[in-house]
């Protein structure tokens, strides 16, 4: 039986069960939690879930929303709906083991307020493998690529709600024309960086459908302040959890 670690999220009140040496969520999900936890949403789908980080932070940020968790890895799946227990959360989030591509036969156009992804930014057969199970399939596109996200994300989400996504920036020119060609408007855009000395290492996304509006960009993310502490807005979003 896999080794599988507690870790405490003081922030969030959470408690999340990892495996010690497989695949741990990384500061991704979080800036992305924080970053799309803004806003009134009732319904909330994560696509991608992981471990279920994301839906159950976004549980403790809107407490009156049901959320919903879609992680095509069994394996992971399994995990995220042990950790939504762990944590009291079953009567409010929902860990669904489903390809993303598989959700218009499942929910009607326009079911959510606040659709929220962290997709693989890596094709198929590129960067190097990781050693950690699950790592590959999280980072790496296998069903579904970038575009197949967006247009499943642009189907569940409403008119007046929007689509919150975590990035990597090599791929960002990419995106922001395949979301031209969905008729989806990029809204917000923050760039996510290491140091104020580095290059970008993410970026936080927000797009709508169905309305314009002058992009908003926001100041950059710093990872890291002085030296290797993290800077004041990560510590805030971290809560005393470290890596």
């Amino acid at each position: 039986m896999e080794k599988e670690t507690i870790d405490e999220l003081r922030a969030y009140d959470l408690r999340m069960i990892q495996p010690a040496d497989g695949y741990r969520f990384s500061l991704d999900p979080l800036l992305l939690a924080d970053f799309a936890a803004g806003g009134e949403a009732e319904r909330v789908i994560d696509l991608g879930a992981g471990s279920g980080i994301i839906p159950l932070i976004m549980a403790r940020r809107l407490p009156s929303a049901e959320i919903v968790g879609v992680e095509f890895q069994e394996e992971m799946a399994s995990l995220a709906g042990r950790n939504v227990k762990l944590n009291g959360l079953s009567h409010r989030v929902e860990i669904l083991c489903a390809d993303i591509l598989s959700l218009r036969k499942r929910y009607p156009v326009s079911s959510f307020d606040l659709v929220v992804a962290n997709p693989p930014y890596r094709r198929q057969g590129s960067g190097r493998i990781s050693p950690k199970s699950g790592r590959d399939r999280a980072r790496h596109e296998t069903t579904a690529t970038m575009a197949d996200f967006l247009e499943i994300a642009k189907y569940l989400v409403s008119p007046k709600g929007c689509i919150k996504f975590i990035y990597h920036p090599l791929r960002l020119a990419e995106l922001c024309t395949v979301a031209g060609q969905l008729k989806l408007s990029l809204l917000k855009l923050r760039m996510v960086h290491g140091n104020a000395g580095a290059e970008a290492r993410m970026v936080l996304l927000e797009l709508a459908k169905g309305r314009k509006g002058d992009l908003e960009v926001l100041p950059p993310l710093f990872v890291y302040g002085e030296g290797e502490e993290y800077g004041d807005e990560v510590k805030r979003i971290l809560g005393g959890y470290h890596y």
